[in-house]
């Protein structure tokens, strides 16, 4: 019989780096089958999927609560599926909050369970260790400090690197959108990214104090003109909406689909926190980092979270090279502060290039590509030559 992984992704990126990674699995076993929980990006790569997960893609309580009945209802779906026709192996990719219960139902069927981008336990709420011990097999590690943090507490890991630099290594740029760009430069242009985030929660709540610091910043850096990178078309048009008659002057640029293009581009960004910041390292593009959250959320965050920074690169550097702010409550002090760093990225000549040759070194040390093809081989060998499924369990 051939073999199947059940793949449970939630986030926009988790559904890309899947979908890579599932392209890698297929071309070592060719009879390998998929299917599961997560995106169009998964599903054009063959994955049959159950449920589009993608559009649960939520953080916070506020946003949570009301679709916990619908995240339930999944969840007993993937238990019906694992009952019924269950998998040689369930690879669980980021998405926590839900991924557990979806460990959790496996694990009860005797399937077992790999975590490819694993929660971020080092960063916050590490008792959550507990359920790694329980339902995870192995942990497939995307970030050295990470592995070196799960392997000092006994977990089985194994560090393979960040499917985003394979991404960026394999992009092929749209050569219209950068000659674009290009002549923009040639003109005297000098074009920073703007990336209001992929969730539409993100940006909601950032998108309005990214536009205060670009009408602000226009006013300092009249050759600047700033290229919002929109994940979806609802966002981007949402963002539009929300320029005054007074902004329709305010040398914008929206696009939708074309974020590395944009990156590549530009000088320097103004960022939502996100693992995008490891592709602004991989093009080594300096950001300045924001993220707006609710003051009852800052509170729990100033309680749960174990580390210094919000910014992958941050942490791999294991220094600031990305100014960051965390929002809450009035937005006009962190506007400020997202003025003055971003504002010195694009008046000082020297400190921009400081930062981006550090930001080449961490490329060369830590962005090679290869983790889909490493991960890949790793699962083959965790799944070993088996081709029967687990034995079937009653519902």
């Amino acid at each position: 019989m051939n073999r199947s992984i059940f793949f449970s992704a939630g986030e926009p990126s988790g559904d890309q780096h899947s979908a890579r990674l599932i392209d890698a699995l297929r071309a070592r076993d060719p009879q390998l089958r998929f299917r599961g929980f997560g995106g169009s990006e998964m599903e054009q790569a063959g994955c049959q999927i159950d449920f589009e997960l993608t559009q649960l893609a939520v953080m916070g309580v506020v946003e949570v609560a009301p679709k916990i009945a619908e995240f339930y209802r999944v969840a007993q779906q993937a238990k019906q599926i694992f009952a019924q026709e269950p998998p040689q192996a369930v690879v669980l990719v980021d998405f926590p909050g839900f991924n557990w219960h979806i460990a959790k139902r496996a694990k009860a069927c005797g399937i077992p369970v790999y975590y490819y981008l694993p929660p971020q336990l080092w960063a916050w709420a590490p008792w959550r260790l507990r359920k790694v011990r329980k339902y995870v097999d192995k942990v497939l590690c995307v970030l050295p400090f990470e592995y070196n943090w799960y392997r000092d507490r006994g977990i089985d890991a194994e560090y393979v690197g960040h499917p985003f630099f394979d991404a960026v290594a394999k992009q092929r740029l749209d050569r219209p959108t950068i000659e674009r760009f290009d002549q923009l430069k040639a003109d005297g242009k000098r074009l920073v990214a703007v990336l209001p985030g992929s969730r539409r929660g993100e940006v909601t709540k950032n998108w309005p104090l990214q536009l205060e610091a670009i009408r602000r910043l226009t006013k300092r850096h009249p050759d600047v003109r700033f290229q919002v990178a929109c994940f979806r078309d609802r966002q981007c048009l949402w963002c539009r909406e929300q320029l005054t008659a007074e902004d329709q002057s305010l040398p914008l640029d929206f696009f939708v689909g074309k974020t590395s293009e944009i990156v590549e581009a530009a000088e320097s960004a103004i960022m939502v926190s996100g693992s995008v910041s490891l592709e602004l390292m991989a093009r080594s593009t300096p950001a300045v980092v924001l993220y707006r959250v609710g003051r009852i959320l800052k509170a729990l965050a100033s309680v749960l979270v174990s580390t210094k920074s919000m910014t992958l690169p941050n942490l791999i550097a294991e220094k600031t090279l990305f100014p960051e702010f965390v929002s809450a409550g009035d937005p006009e002090p962190v506007i400020r502060e997202v003025v003055a760093a971003a504002d010195r990225m694009l008046s000082e000549p020297e400190y921009l290039a400081d930062l981006q040759q550090q930001l080449q070194t961490l490329r060369s040390k830590y962005a090679a590509p290869g983790a889909s093809e490493r991960a890949a081989a790793e699962l083959i060998e965790l799944m070993g030559d088996h081709r029967e499924p687990p034995i079937r369990r009653a519902a």
